[in-house]
């Protein structure tokens, strides 16, 4: 999960880089058409059907999340790296959420702990960090942290079902580039690529499909909890690269949040 959390970060460092050149809604198309690309090409070379017959969670899984991608990108294109990535992040507090609700964990004290510090980091965060004209894209940030939680979830569920992670990120890839190109066909279409702008957009599918088949083989094969609380090494390290490239400001109260948010997600992994 740490490469995955890695991969993550430098995808949203690509986006946000991208983001003069295309629309959020470009950077999601390309960031899923190039993994499915690669991946169909790796699955031919291999001779691997992508046959499934476990059709409808693939497509719940891509519906999910698909639609934590586009509030994702959509905050990357507009708040600064480090927010828009905690927000997102708040996932692995949904995902402990879900799991109590529909597999039954029992919600032990330091659970409920954990995740009611997540929400006051979440709180904290919003209030000290969004301009007036920044709080639409603050809360479809926090959306895609809620639809997130869904998709990571179903990918767990998939795994439990027998699927290989390689099958579900395809899946996931091939679908989701669907939705992306009847979108952009029907509304605002394809901007030019040119040699000037497409190290982003390689940049952005080749860290997501990495970070998408880590993070899809952890929650597989791992610890959910332990993998989830991992996963916030991807707001550390968003942090860092939007203050090293963008200068972007962490206030007193932004690292507090932070530590709440991130220490929730630790707490919840050793219960």
């Amino acid at each position: 999960m740490v490469v995955a959390a890695l991969c993550f970060a430098l995808m949203s460092m690509f986006v946000k880089l991208g983001a003069d050149a295309f629309a959020s809604t470009e950077l999601l198309f390309w960031r899923t058409a190039i993994g499915a690309l690669a991946l169909g090409a790796a699955m031919a070379w291999k001779r691997q059907s992508p046959w499934t017959p476990h059709w409808r969670g693939h497509v719940k899984r891509s519906f999910v999340g698909y639609a934590s991608m586009v509030a994702l990108f959509y905050a990357l294109t507009r708040l600064p790296l480090s927010t828009a990535v905690t927000l997102n992040y708040t996932s692995s507090l949904f995902f402990a959420l879900l799991c109590v609700i529909k597999l039954k964990d029992r919600l032990t004290p330091r659970t409920g702990l954990a995740l009611l510090l997540g929400f006051v980091g979440i709180v904290i965060l919003l209030r000290p960090t969004f301009s007036s004209e920044q709080w639409l894209a603050g809360l479809i940030g926090l959306m895609s942290g809620v639809s997130a939680g869904f998709a990571v979830f179903q990918v767990r569920e998939l795994g439990r079902m027998g699927e290989p992670s390689w099958k579900v990120v395809f899946w996931f890839f091939a679908i989701s580039s669907v939705f992306g190109g009847i979108w952009l066909a029907l509304g605002p279409g394809f901007s030019a690529v040119t040699a000037d702008n497409v190290l982003p957009l390689l940049g952005v599918g080749v860290c997501g499909m990495l970070g998408q088949l880590a993070m899809t083989r952890a929650y597989k094969d791992g610890r959910k909890y332990l993998v989830a609380s991992f996963g916030y090494l991807t707001v550390l390290f968003s942090a860092l690269l939007g203050v090293v490239l963008w200068g972007d400001p962490l206030s007193a109260w932004s690292l507090a949040a932070m530590v709440l948010i991130v220490g929730s997600g630790l707490m919840a992994a050793l219960r």
